[in-house]
Formats: structure tokens, C-alpha cells, sequence
């Protein structure tokens, strides 16, 4: 017979998975895989306009190799912000061709202040803050496995 610590300590586990599969469904992006510099991210992908405005809000954590890819479907002049977004992040503003044009770096979580890309870009890549100098990310680097 099991002992009442084996049995709550398989109940805390089971529970955990739960909760992890469940806040994994919650945020409803789908994901996918990119290659920066040699360094795999797990993203998600905010395609739609309101995958877009809900971005990374409300946030407190996330995983060193995770991140979230903005993807405005063409070119454009974009303009970024933290409201809401409580951990701080880099953004690699990138072109449709995967290089990227752009990085902004520790942003200054919750912020209202308007973070606008370089020159017309399709996508941002949100990861955590300080990554882009951990990892040795530059302009004019490319991006593999982006959506075409």
C-alpha cells in the first residue's frame, strides 16, 4: 500500500501537467519552431489581429528558449508597446526575407511608450529580455523557419 506522501506527492504531479497543458491551451496560438544565430526558440505565432493585440499581456514568465512571433502577413511600418506585458522583452523586428533590420532591446515592462520598427517589416520576435546580447543576436542576421 502506498504511503499518504507517495500518493499526494502523484496527485501534485498529475495536477501539474494539468495545469501546464491547460495554460498551454489557454493562450491558443499555434507554435512552431526558429533558428536565430544557431539558437532554437520555441514560439508562439500571433498571426490574427487580436493574437496581435493580446501578444505576451499579462505574462510573469517565460521559458529561455520560448518566445512569440508577430506576423503581419506583408511589409509594413509597425509600432510595438508593453502595456500589460509585465516581463521585459527584446524584439527582433525582422524583413520578409528572414534578416533582421532591427533589435530593441531590455524593454521597460508595462510601458505605454511607442517602440516603432526600423523600416517596414512582416515580422517582430518577442523573446526575453536581454537574450539578444546573451546570445550574440545583430542586425543583418537571419531568421530561419519563418511562416512564408
Amino acid at each position: 500500500m502506498k504511503s499518504f506522501f507517495q500518493m499526494a506527492l502523484v496527485v501534485c504531479f498529475v495536477s501539474a501537467a494539468v495545469v501546464a497543458g491547460l495554460n498551454a491551451k489557454a493562450t491558443g496560438y499555434e507554435r512552431s519552431r526558429l533558428l536565430v544565430d544557431g539558437e532554437v526558440f520555441n514560439v508562439e505565432l500571433a498571426i490574427t489581429p487580436e493574437e496581435r493585440s493580446r501578444g505576451l499581456m499579462f505574462r510573469t514568465e517565460m521559458a529561455e528558449d520560448a518566445g512569440m512571433l508577430f506576423d503581419f502577413g506583408g511589409p509594413r511600418d509597425i509600432s510595438m508597446w508593453m502595456k500589460n506585458t509585465f516581463i521585459s522583452l527584446d524584439m527582433l523586428f525582422i524583413a520578409a526575407d528572414g534578416t533582421i533590420v532591427g533589435i530593441e532591446k531590455r524593454t521597460v515592462p508595462q510601458s505605454e511608450t511607442i517602440i516603432p520598427s526600423p523600416r517596414p517589416v512582416r515580422f517582430v520576435l518577442e523573446l526575453n529580455g536581454g537574450s539578444s546580447d546573451r546570445m550574440g543576436f545583430e542586425v543583418g542576421e537571419k531568421v530561419e523557419g519563418l511562416p512564408r
